[in-house]
């Protein structure tokens, strides 16, 4: 198998205000990026796939691709706006591309025999995801058999405002039933317990409930399916918010597993996630990278 690593790095950085996809946050100015591409690396990932905006490709290459080649085959697939179905109309004001199951599917004709991991690029997952996700993959599993790394809710917060996460349900045997993408969940104001939005008000959230911070594992055969729902919903979407409506990669798992098209395994983490959601958010993370250099877990060069 050529396990792959597609990693969605085409967003536009509007609340980051920025490309935050490349921006250093290492001693010698590596993206987070970066430290996700050495692990995959380390875990025994033999290509990666950068879903970019084709403006961008040249920050790219200059500011990582150019680093990273000679460890890892490296290619590009880009969102385009204009990338939909035929007879779809675009709004003419939309700007936006379709959202995270539209980026997915700009990798159509590049996933085709081999299992592979979809993550963000602006997330650090830590390498105990990436092993727990090659050993699955190793595990003899079926063509629609998915997995996904989920982690507590209390762990993947931003102290600098609200957070989007993907909320899980799981069975006894730890297969996801349900998921749902909840939007603006943040610490209450005493910072011990967690909170989230519904019909524009503010309700608690357990604590330990498991969310997905779009790490997942895919058999090829999920593109097919991916494309399926996309082509179905995006003339809906369009109608009901057409400069805002997204394609929503965790939502549309939820979708294949309500209609028992897949089943996906939850493989747990203890770790704390940490990203910069916001601008506010970098000095934490520069800290954190340099503690883990500090302590051995990277090496003060990735590359």
């Amino acid at each position: 198998m050529k396990e792959t690593l597609v990693i969605l790095a085409a967003g536009m950085g509007s609340r980051y205000g920025g490309l935050k996809q490349i921006d250093g946050v290492g001693n010698h100015n590596e993206p987070i990026i970066e430290f996700t591409i050495f692990d995959a690396i380390k875990t025994g990932f033999k290509k990666v796939v950068l879903i970019i905006r084709k403006e961008h490709q040249e920050a790219f290459e200059e500011s990582l691709v150019k680093k990273i080649r000679p460890y890892i085959e490296v290619e590009y697939a880009f969102q385009d706006l204009n990338d939909i179905p035929e007879g779809v109309e675009i709004p003419a004001e939309r700007v936006k591309p379709w959202g995270t199951t539209h980026a997915l599917l700009s990798c159509r004709n590049i996933l085709k025999d081999d299992p592979f991991v979809v993550c963000n690029a602006d997330d650090f997952y830590g390498r105990n995801a990436f092993e727990k996700i090659m050993d699955f993959f190793h595990n003899g599993i079926s063509d629609d058999t998915y997995c996904m790394v989920g982690y507590k809710v209390e762990n993947t917060l931003s102290d600098n405002g609200t957070v989007t996460r993907g909320c899980c349900q799981k069975d006894g045997e730890g297969y996801l039933t349900s998921i749902k993408e909840v939007m603006n969940i943040k610490w209450n104001d005493t910072h011990d317990g967690v909170l989230y939005e519904e019909d524009g008000e503010y309700k608690p959230m357990e604590m330990g409930s498991p969310v997905s911070m779009n790490f997942w594992g895919f058999m090829p055969s999920a593109i097919a399916k991916f494309n399926e729902i996309f082509t179905n919903e995006l003339p809906g979407g369009i109608a009901n918010n057409p400069l805002k409506y997204e394609a929503l990669l965790p939502n549309h798992v939820g979708i294949l597993v309500k209609e028992g098209k897949c089943k996906v395994k939850v493989l747990t983490s203890n770790d704390s996630w940490f990203g910069v959601t916001y601008k506010e958010d970098k000095p934490t993370v520069v800290a954190k990278i340099q503690s883990l250099k500090d302590d051995g877990t990277y090496p003060d060069q990735l590359f």
